[in-house]
C-alpha cells in the first residue's frame, strides 16, 4: 500500500501504471472516455482534476483507492 499525500503522487502512480501496461495517453484517454488534456493534467498532478474521473481511471488501471481514518 502506498501512502499518498498530494495530487502529484496520484498522477505519478497513474502515469507509471499506464506506461507499464503499454498505453499511450491518447489510447488510454479513449478507453477511459476522458480527454487527453484531462489525463495529462491528472498525471501532472493538477489539484482541480475531477475526482470521479480520477477514480474511474484508477479502477480501469486495476488500482484500488482506500481512505483510512488516522
Amino acid at each position: 500500500m502506498i501512502h499518498v499525500e498530494n495530487t502529484q503522487e496520484i498522477g505519478r502512480i497513474i502515469r507509471e501504471e499506464r506506461r507499464r501496461q503499454g498505453f499511450t495517453q491518447a489510447e488510454f484517454a479513449g478507453l477511459a472516455n476522458v480527454g487527453i488534456t484531462y489525463l495529462s493534467n491528472l498525471e501532472n498532478g493538477k489539484p482541480t482534476a475531477e475526482i470521479e474521473k480520477a477514480i474511474r481511471i484508477l479502477t480501469m488501471l486495476g488500482i484500488d483507492l482506500y481512505v483510512e481514518k488516522r
